[in-house]
């Protein structure tokens, strides 16, 4: 007992030292409940166009198919809440992406995260995934007690709100598990619901992800934004904040301390008219290391074509 006592504080000590707000630990065990609850929401069609996520079920519900042998299941919290914010009359980037490219940034950090497992505690294995794999990321964090699902299906924490990356760090490592986070802070607060420009946010944390911004402006596409969303975007560009912006929990948010998270220029300083005037070729210079390069040039032009039709 006293080695698993020894390991588990070794990995909470590293995740803090990577510079991770949060660490929970959970059994790798299968979801059963949420396979059911993924099962439903993939029938009813609210992945849209989003086709990869009817892939690879199995993986998703049972860590042991992405570990063999897996017997605990780490989850790290990432602050991405930034210090400044664009000015509200600029078209609108979501928060997550003022910066660096979360995937590059966490992955460096959970690949040195495993090798300092394996130097220090010896033939662990291990993978490690932040929204690159099938894993239902949230729903470890909160069997690992980092917090509950909102009503805006975001993970939410009691001290710090909602604006945070996920990762998940699946090992045959045996630790100490933490218990599971049970209440429900949200009560009858219906603040997400009722903002929701695109009324994408169902009840039962539910969300009709074929009709949120961001599935739009990031994950769509096709050359044209349909026009029944005319006059919804509110001059989003990429990504909607609007759901965590109006979370009650959202006022304890952080500023970052993840330099890699540092807003870029750019991001902040750009006028409608800069990004009327951005060429492709400055583009894929002042946003190479973005998310804001998924939708390429093309689908960024797309969107502002969209809003500034409204």
């Amino acid at each position: 007992m006293l080695i698993k006592e020894q390991h588990t504080e070794f990995i909470k000590s590293t995740a803090k030292s990577l510079g991770f707000d949060y660490c929970g630990i959970a059994k790798a065990q299968q979801l059963d409940d949420d396979a059911r609850r993924l099962e439903s929401w993939l029938n009813k069609g609210f992945q849209g166009s989003m086709n990869y996520m009817n892939n690879y079920f199995d993986l998703r519900i049972d860590p042991s198919k992405l570990v063999p042998g897996a017997k605990s299941v780490i989850t790290l919290l990432l602050n991405y809440y930034p210090a400044q914010q664009q000015n509200a009359e600029a078209p609108q980037v979501s928060k997550y992406a003022y910066g660096k490219d979360y995937h590059e940034v966490i992955k460096e950090k959970l690949k040195t995260f495993l090798h300092l497992i394996k130097d220090n505690i010896g033939d662990v294995h291990g993978r490690g995934f932040t929204d690159s794999a099938p894993v239902l990321e949230r729903s470890w964090a909160q069997k690992s007690g980092l917090g509950w699902i909102g009503k805006n299906g975001n993970l939410i924490t009691k001290n710090d709100g909602s604006f945070f990356f996920i990762a998940t760090l699946i090992t045959d490592l045996d630790l100490e598990t933490d218990n599971p986070f049970i209440k429900d802070y949200c009560g009858s607060c219906t603040k997400c619901i009722d903002s929701c420009p695109t009324d994408a946010i169902l009840p039962d944390k539910v969300i009709d992800g074929s009709k949120c911004i961001s599935y739009f402006t990031i994950e769509l596409k096709d050359l044209i934004i349909p026009g029944k969303m005319k006059g919804k975007f509110e001059n989003k560009l990429f990504g909607c904040d609007v759901c965590q912006d109006v979370c009650p929990w959202n006022r304890f948010s952080k500023p970052i301390t993840e330099t890699a998270f540092t807003p870029l220029r750019e991001i902040l300083n750009f006028t409608k008219n800069d990004w009327e005037e951005l060429t492709e070729e400055s583009f894929k210079i002042i946003f190479k290391d973005s998310p804001l390069k998924r939708p390429k040039y093309s689908g960024i032009k797309r969107n502002l074509k969209f809003i500034s039709s409204e």
